[in-house]
Formats: structure tokens, sequence, C-alpha cells
């Protein structure tokens, strides 16, 4: 009877999509960028640092980061994107990003799948390049923006794809649900094949979690990641 209902509250946990696979992991340290190695872009330099984040008082696309701190901030566009050292597959991203008028990044699930960063605030219908989109496939569907310089929670429940033996792709990644401020935004998307400006443009069974920092200025705070079996 015991191992009935444990397999029954199995099912019913994998059904809801919350079975985790191992304990939560925090990637940035709220210290410096150890654990994270930096895409390099041309000649741009790394404006990555740690510090505490605000809109520049002289102009409102530009941020400021002040010491003592622990938020992980972009302080200026067209530098690199930040990604982690440790790898993953099916995970749950749970973070906080706050962007300046019309600034741009983005979440990459496994450095490959973008998660949309952008100040889309007071875009009554937002497409696939907006904030919370799946770049260039899927638009979110009835974002409760925020205005430039608040922060903006994201949760990111992701699936990655699967390989057979051979090495053969038998499934797409997908985005099993997304919810931005509390609203669900995306709710089982597909992604056949990476996004634009990811990591390798390859497809893998495991991957880095990317931040994308060769655009606009960004910051970031409360990252974690949970496995997921």
């Amino acid at each position: 009877m015991t191992t009935r209902l444990a397999q029954c509250t199995i099912a019913l946990l994998l059904a809801a999509g919350i079975l985790f696979a191992g304990p939560p992991v925090e990637p940035f340290n709220g210290k410096n960028l150890d654990g994270w190695n930096l895409k390099h872009h041309g000649k741009g330099d790394n404006h990555w640092t740690v510090g505490t984040a605000a809109i520049s008082t002289a102009d409102p696309r530009e941020l400021t980061a002040s010491e003592g701190g622990n938020q992980l901030i972009n302080v200026h566009g067209h530098g690199q994107d930040l990604f982690t050292k440790q790898t993953f597959r099916n995970v749950v991203v749970e973070l906080e990003v706050m962007v300046p008028k019309g600034s741009n990044s983005g979440i990459y699930l496994m450095g490959e799948y973008e998660v949309q960063v952008l100040d889309s605030f007071g875009k009554d219908k937002p497409n696939e390049g907006d904030m919370g989109a799946i770049y260039g496939i899927h638009a979110p569907k009835n974002p409760p923006y925020r205005a430039p310089g608040q922060w903006n929670t994201f949760r990111i429940d992701f699936q990655a794809p699967r390989f057979d033996g051979a090495g053969k792709k038998i499934a797409s990644a997908k985005f099993i649900k997304v919810e931005l401020n509390g609203k669900v935004i995306h709710e089982n998307v597909e992604v056949p094949a990476p996004t634009r400006s990811a990591l390798t443009g390859k497809e893998r069974p495991a991957g880095p979690l990317m931040l994308q920092g060769d655009h606009g200025p960004v910051a970031y705070r409360n990252l974690r990641i949970t496995p997921r079996d």
C-alpha cells in the first residue's frame, strides 16, 4: 500500500511538473563572476560587475552600479554574454531582471533557447521580439509589463531536448511554463532549434544558462536554478 501511494504521489507530481531531481543551485554567488564564462563578441569589453543597480540620473537608458550590493549588472551595452560553467538539462529557473529605458537582453536556457528581455512597457500587443517572448517563435500572452527601472520576476519551467543512444534528437526542447510577474505567459511551447544569437547554435543534451550582455544594460538578481526530473 505504501509503495502504491508513493507511485501515485510521484505520478501527480509529474503531471503537475513539480518533481525535482536535485536541490536548487545558485550559480551567482553575489560577490564576483566565479562560476561563469564569457562569450566574446569581437573587441567588445566585459561590462559585467557586482553591486546595486539603479537607473542613471544623467540618462534613463543607462544603469549605474554602486558597491555593496549582490546584483549581477551589465552596466553598458555592446559587451559580452555571460554563461554558467555548470550545465543543466530540465530545470526551473527563477530570477529577477531590471532594464533601463529601451534596453535589451535575454535569458538563454542551455545557452541556446532565449526568453527575451526588453523594455516593452506600454505595449498592448507584444510580438515574438518583446519582453517574455520565446524569441522569434512565440509571443507572450497578456504579459504584465513593468516600467523601466522596476524589477520583473521570471519563473521558467524548461525541458531539454532528448536524444537516443545514437545521438539522434527524438524530442525538441520545450518551455513547459513561463511566468512573468506571477502571470503565465507561455505553456507547452516547443522550440525546434536554437534561437538567434545562441551560444553555439547546436543542440545537445545539456547546456549552461546564458545571460545576454552584448545588447544593452541590464541587471539580474535572486537567480536560482532547480534541476527537474
